[in-house]
Parts: C-alpha cells; structure tokens; sequence
C-alpha cells in the first residue's frame, strides 16, 4: 500500500541491523531518517532542533541499548508532541517508558514481542548450566594454577541438569525458548504464569502449569526469572519465596532485577538457602550491589542476554513493521497501550 504522504519516522540513533536493502524498501513508503545521538542530553538538545528543520515526527524508534538516554518521559520526547503517533521499541521490556505521559498526549506505544526471546533465553540456559556446573569457580581455580582436586574439593562433583525440575516464572515468549531448549538437558519443566497456557502449548513444551507461585518454587530445583517488570511483579520474589523454595536451590534472573529483592536473595546465598545464582539483571543497573562482585555463589553478566547480532536485526526490524502495520492498517503489531489509528 502506498500512503498518499509520506509519514515522517525517525530513530534515535542510527539503527545497524536492520539492513540496508530493507531500509531502501521502507523508504519508499516512508521518510526515514536518525537523530545522530549517543544519550539523554544530546537528545534533548537535537531533537527539537531536527523537528524545527526538518518537520513534525509522526513515528520515532528506541533502538537497543537505551541506558544512556532513560527515562524515556516528556524530559526526553516532549518535543515529539503533539504530531508523533507512535513510538516503538526494539526492546521487549518498557519499565523505562513513561505509558502514562504517552497516554495523555495519544501516542500509541509498541515493544518487540519476539525479537530478542530466544537470545535471552540462550543466556538463561547458559546461567543454568554455569550455576550448576560452578563454571566461575571452576575458571578461577584454574587461572591460579590450581587443577581440580588439587585443595578444591569444593569442585566436584558438580550438578547435572538432567532430571532436575526447572521452574520457569513468566511462560510468555522467552520462557517458552526456556522450556523448549532445557528439555534437551532432560530437564522436567514446570512454569507459573499469569494465565495457563492451552493443553496444546502445554504438550508441546511438556510443561506443567502451578497457578501458585509457592507451589512452583517449593517443587523446582532450578528456577528461572523470565516475567516482565511492573507494579505486579517488582519484589515478586522475596522473604517469604525463599523461605518456601528447596534448602540448596540454584536461581536465574535474565528478566528485571527488580523482580527479584536483592537483599533477600543475598540473605538466602549467605544462608546456603540458594546454592548459586546467574544474573544477567541488577536492580541497579549498571552499577550493581558490589556484594556480587565479591561472591563466589554469583556468576554475573551485564545485562548481555538479548546483545546477539540475530536479536538486533529482528528487533530493529520489528520495530520498522510495527510502524509499518500502524500506518498502512490502522493497528500495531505489538501494541502496549491501548490507542490505536
């Protein structure tokens, strides 16, 4: 379909993935451009500048790596009002999205749905095996010249996943990639979710629904944070989740660390409650509670698990079809809020 005026779309920050023969298609339908910037002031700078040379924006895009610029609220975006009708978002997360100010000014809000799941739920599987294989340990014995049994008995043996029951928190999109690739490792699978899953699905993943989140964490030998962040779920797991989960369990966040209450979650390392955590998230990101850099129960990555070159192509890319489908039909593909053309 061609519009009968070009919509005005304009990322922040040039987009590397998406590919250059998809941008000169898109192109033909739209006026695209990026705003040459690297965080928030910047931004805030340029952005009205850009609009007051070039025109109204009717769609802007948030690529990956958005901590230098958040949050994203009217201090940031305020010079898109009132002609922007859409923002969309690489990311699949939107705890940084100011909905409400995008609410009140009618701007429809879009994340990615399945752009970067299976990245991130290749790196919970990494934590999984790392924390029950004591990989960092294991590395840190080795730089220092110490070979296995030589005065580290607290080497072996380590876990093996198989048999192991995972309990996933969160079944949406990257935890059913969770589901399908730890049953490789024979590991039993059940998940928590904010609404069961249809038998089909369920066979498919060969999981098992617990509407209790208690219920879940009390059976699961592994458990696996992959919820989104939101009022709901900010300290889901706490005091009392620990208390209830197995004496020895092993916990990965690749979601929000927010989810989860650090000082509960040191508490239970310190106790022997949790044997090893792999964290891909902090609650204060990018500088993170140092007690973690000091702990050998911690394997720790920043914040790495969606920062594939695959993810990257297919977020950009979702974002640009989101746009796209807004323009052309009337609907987002992965609308957040509620406000549609």
């Amino acid at each position: 379909m061609t519009l009968p005026v070009k919509p005005r779309v304009v990322a922040l920050g040039e987009p590397k993935f998406v590919g250059a023969d998809y941008l000169a298609e898109f192109r033909k339908t739209f006026d695209y451009s990026f705003l040459p910037v690297s965080n928030r002031a910047e931004t805030q700078q340029l952005l009205p500048t850009d609009i007051a040379a070039n025109g109204p924006i009717d769609a802007f895009i948030i690529r990956m790596g958005t901590p230098p610029f958040e949050p994203f609220d009217e201090g940031l975006l305020g010079a898109l009002v009132p002609n922007c009708k859409i923002i969309v978002s690489a990311s699949a997360g939107y705890n940084e999205f100011d909905l409400q100010w995008m609410n009140k000014e009618g701007i429809l809000f879009c994340n990615t749905l399945d752009a970067v799941a299976e990245a991130t739920a290749d790196m919970a599987l990494f934590l999984i095996l790392a924390v029950l294989r004591n990989t960092w340990n294991a590395e840190k014995s080795l730089r220092n010249g110490i070979w296995r049994l030589s005065g580290c008995d607290n080497l072996v043996p380590t876990r093996d996943p198989s048999g192991l029951t995972l309990g996933i928190v969160g079944m949406g999109a990257i935890g059913k990639y969770i589901a399908k690739k730890a049953a490789s490792f024979n590991m039993r699978i059940i998940y928590h979710n904010r609404n069961q899953l249809p038998e089909g699905e369920e066979t498919k993943y060969n999981a098992t629904y617990y509407k209790s989140l208690h219920g879940l964490l009390a059976q699961s030998d592994v458990v696996s944070i992959s919820c989104p962040l939101n009022a709901q779920t900010t300290g889901l797991i706490g005091e009392a989740e620990f208390a209830v989960m197995k004496d020895g369990v092993f916990l990965v966040n690749t979601a929000r660390g927010a989810i989860v209450d650090e000082k509960a979650l040191i508490s239970a390392l310190e106790s022997g409650k949790v044997t090893r955590a792999g964290l891909d998230v902090f609650a204060n990101e990018p500088s993170p509670n140092p007690w973690f850099f000091q702990s050998d129960q911690v394997i720790l990555q920043p914040h790495m698990g969606d920062l594939t070159d695959i993810a990257y192509q297919k977020a950009e890319r979702e974002c640009f079809e989101n746009i796209r489908a807004f323009f052309t039909t009337g609907k987002a593909n992965s609308p957040v809020n509620i406000r549609q053309a």
